[in-house]
């Protein structure tokens, strides 16, 4: 892998390609990121380059008994996470994040990295946390059918029989059961990057990407190139 980067997402749209096909689109606010530490096999043993992505934002000011004001530290940021981004001479970051690339030599501290390293026609990988749905029953989770609807049934919308009676007398593991559905991490292969405005580090992804609005997205180089 040659190119990743950390993103936002806004939201779907559509837009024209070339042929004037209507194609739906993802858009992402794709960096930029700056390069937080650089990985070596000789000191951590692999290869990787760690990423920053979304400044922190600055706590208020603070007036204590004496009419001293004190400004408060960066929201969220301990005193090893400051010492780790004074020590690369970047901002604090929400998020943090590390690539395995093959080309790690090229990269040096404080380097950013934006939308542009990718152009329009490249296939990637979109990784999120999918939308949290709550406690769902098996028909919704599992899409399971329900039962007869007619009125002596009794038996709509339960999830069936859970185990034998006597034998074995216990309930087989991953038998579909009603819980909790959703907010887990996907991966989307083999999304085609419609438009690249690197001007205002959008991306656009043809289909749909996991997560929620303002979620975030690691796009990363496909793995499982397609044409």
């Amino acid at each position: 892998m040659k190119k990743a980067i950390l993103g936002t997402k806004l939201g779907m749209t559509q837009v024209f390609d070339k042929d004037g096909t209507l194609v739906p689109v993802t858009v992402l606010e794709a960096g930029p990121c700056v390069v937080t530490q650089i990985k070596t096999e000789e000191n951590d043993g692999y290869n990787a380059i760690q990423v920053g992505f979304v400044d922190k934002k600055d706590r208020n000011v603070n007036v204590d008994a004496t009419g001293k004001k004190k400004v408060w530290r960066r929201h969220g940021v301990n005193k090893p996470e400051m010492g780790h981004f004074d020590k690369a001479g970047v901002s604090y970051k929400r998020y943090v994040r590390e690539f395995k690339f093959e080309n790690c030599e090229e990269y040096n501290l404080a380097d950013e990295i934006k939308a542009d390293i990718f152009e329009e026609g490249d296939k990637v990988d979109a990784t999120a946390i999918s939308k949290g749905k709550g406690f769902q029953g098996t028909i919704k989770r599992l899409g399971q059918h329900r039962g007869p609807m007619a009125h002596g049934s009794k038996f709509h919308r339960h999830q069936g029989s859970n185990g034998a009676c006597s034998s074995p007398s216990k309930v087989f593991k991953g038998k579909g059961m009603p819980g909790h559905m959703g907010s887990v991490k996907v991966t989307i292969q083999n999304l085609e990057i419609v438009r690249v405005d690197a001007e205002n580090n959008l991306l656009l992804v043809k289909g749909a990407v996991p997560g929620p609005k303002k979620s975030l997205v690691t796009i990363k180089e496909s793995v499982k190139k397609t044409k």
